[in-house]
């Protein structure tokens, strides 16, 4: 008896010994020899030798009540132990990214995993614009590590010290330390607020030095960019504080 065809050698694992590789564009592969790392709870789909998966919500009381309080939902599972795990979430594509004490502002629902290395928390972003919304969230990942997130189809990485840049707010996926955020209200009217009118009612507008990332799918979901109650003021700079 015998099984013919190439699936198994066309498909064979991959044989990268980095902490984080691509098996392929929708399937994150980790390493587990170089420590515990983070993962979207729910993500694993295989894993091979002994790993441990702890479910801790939120990442701890103060970010569970930030998560509360501002919508941006990341619940995490920390992973430890020794083999490879391989984690995907909907088959979305998968950026994997190597921050060197550096900072990014990630939309919470694409983030896939990252190293235990890397500092996270939920912020809240100054925007000067935001008046009509009471205020924005997102996810900064801080220190040296990797990053994976996901994205819906092939992203564009946009340089924003080249041009004024502006991004629709359910595809903005993320950006880089550097960069600043304000938010444009169309004055269009009623018919700004539909599809066909004219234009996008909610704009994100960026600055400075860095790069915006930019799925091509307005799909990052409700809780992406949550807008929460309260007042803000100033430039947009997630990573003032």
């Amino acid at each position: 008896m015998a099984i013919h065809g190439s699936l198994f050698n066309d498909f064979r694992e991959n044989s990268s010994q980095e902490q984080f590789s691509l098996q392929n564009k929708k399937l994150l592969k980790i390493q587990m020899g170089y420590g515990p790392v983070w993962a979207k709870s729910g993500s694993m789909v295989a894993y091979q030798g002994d790993i441990r998966f702890e479910n801790k919500g939120s990442g701890g009381l103060g970010k569970m009540v930030k998560s509360a309080v501002t919508g941006e939902g990341v619940d995490m599972m920390h992973c430890s132990g020794q083999g490879e795990l391989f984690a995907a979430n909907s088959a979305a594509e998968v950026q994997v990214i190597y921050l060197e004490n550096d900072a990014i502002s990630v939309n919470g629902n694409n983030v896939l995993a990252f190293s235990s290395s890397i500092d996270w928390d939920i912020r809240r972003i100054q925007a000067r614009g935001a008046a009509m919304t009471g205020g924005l969230y997102n996810v900064s990942l801080r220190g040296t590590g990797f990053v994976a997130i996901t994205t819906e189809g092939e992203p564009v990485a946009l340089d924003v010290a080249g041009a004024p840049t502006f991004g629709d707010a359910q595809a903005v996926v993320l950006w880089t330390a550097g960069v600043s955020m304000d938010v444009r209200v169309s004055t269009g009217g009623l018919k700004s607020m539909v599809r066909g009118g004219t234009g996008e009612t909610f704009q994100m507008a960026f600055g400075g030095q860095g790069y915006v990332l930019v799925q091509p799918s307005e799909s990052v979901g409700t809780a992406g960019h949550q807008a929460s109650g309260g007042k803000s003021g100033g430039l947009g700079d997630l990573f003032g504080g």
